[in-house]
C-alpha cells in the first residue's frame, strides 16, 4: 500500500496564496531530511537541485485558493475577498478558519445572505458572489465591536476546510489536490532518487503564488533551459482530460505552450 503521509501532511497545512510560509517550510524541511540542500527564493518559493548544474526544472505549487477578510459588517458577520478563483457555488456552506494577525484561529461558515429557505423564497435564484455572501463566525457576535474583540480584522486569512479522505479503493478525496498532489509527486521523485543513490540535472521548484497568476515567473537557477509544470488536468465539456490519465496541456487562457517541448513529451 502506498504511503501518502507527506501528501496528507502538506494538505493539512493551510496555504492560501499570500499565506504559504508554513507550507514552504514543510517542503524545505522535508527535502532537507532526504539529504538535499533546498533554498528559498526572494519570493519565498522553494527550489532544490537533484544533481549538479540542473538544466531542467520540475515545478508544482503549494499555494491554494482561499479568501481574506475585507470588512466587518455591523451585524457581526464578515465580508471577504477571494484569493484566486474559488467557486462560491461550491464553497457555500463550507467550514472555514479565520487566522488573525496574532495567530489566533476562529472558525466559521461561508453562507448566502439571508440563507434560510424558510425566510427567503429567492434563495435558489440568487447569484453567488462576494456581495451576496458572508462568513458567519462560530461565536456569539452581533456587532462589529463584538468581532473586533476577537482580534479579527481586515486582512486576516480565511482557509477552507480540506476534508481529506483516503478511500479503501485507493482514491483520495480532498480540496487542494490542486496542486499539493503535484508537490507530492516531486517529493517522491526526490525521495526515490536519494534512496537509489542517483543524481540528475534537475531542479525541483515549489512556487507559492500560482493561484494569483505569478507563482512560477521568477526564481529558477540560471542554467535552466526547460520547465515542466505538474498541475491539475482540466475535466469538463470539450476537454480531453480524465481522472486517471496524465494530460499534456497544449493551450490555456494565456496562450499556447511550446510546440517542440510538447512533441518531446
Amino acid at each position: 500500500m502506498k504511503n501518502y503521509n507527506t501528501l496528507k501532511d502538506l494538505i493539512a497545512i493551510d496555504s492560501p496564496s499570500g499565506y504559504t510560509e508554513n507550507a514552504c517550510k514543510y517542503v524545505y524541511d522535508l527535502l532537507k531530511s532526504y539529504g538535499y540542500q533546498p533554498a528559498y527564493t526572494n519570493k519565498g518559493a522553494v527550489k532544490c537541485a537533484l544533481g549538479k548544474n540542473p538544466t531542467v526544472a520540475l515545478a508544482a505549487h503549494v499555494d491554494t485558493l482561499g479568501a481574506i477578510v475585507s470588512g466587518i459588517k455591523s451585524n457581526g458577520t464578515l465580508a471577504f475577498s477571494l484569493l484566486g478563483g474559488l467557486s462560491l457555488t461550491g464553497a457555500e456552506g463550507e467550514y472555514v478558519k479565520i487566522i488573525t494577525h496574532e495567530g489566533k484561529i476562529h472558525t466559521g461558515t461561508i453562507l448566502l445572505n439571508n440563507p434560510s429557505v424558510h425566510a427567503n423564497n429567492e434563495k435558489e435564484k440568487t447569484e453567488r458572489s462576494i456581495k451576496s455572501m458572508h462568513i458567519r463566525i462560530d461565536e456569539e457576535v452581533y456587532t462589529k465591536e463584538d468581532v473586533e474583540k476577537l482580534d479579527i480584522e481586515v486582512g486576516d486569512i480565511i482557509c477552507v476546510d480540506v476534508k481529506y479522505q483516503e478511500l479503501a479503493n485507493g482514491f483520495i478525496k480532498s480540496r487542494f489536490l490542486d496542486n499539493k498532489a503535484g508537490c507530492y509527486v516531486l517529493f517522491e521523485i526526490a525521495r526515490r532518487l536519494k534512496e537509489q543513490g542517483k543524481e540528475v540535472p534537475v531542479e525541483l521548484f515549489f512556487s507559492n503564488y500560482e493561484e494569483v497568476g505569478h507563482g512560477g515567473t521568477v526564481g529558477y537557477s540560471e542554467n535552466i533551459k526547460e520547465l515542466l509544470v505538474l498541475d491539475m488536468g482540466v475535466l469538463g465539456d470539450d476537454c480531453q482530460g480524465n481522472e486517471v490519465s496524465c494530460s499534456i496541456c497544449a493551450k490555456d487562457s494565456s496562450g499556447p505552450y511550446d510546440y517542440t517541448f510538447r512533441k518531446k513529451l
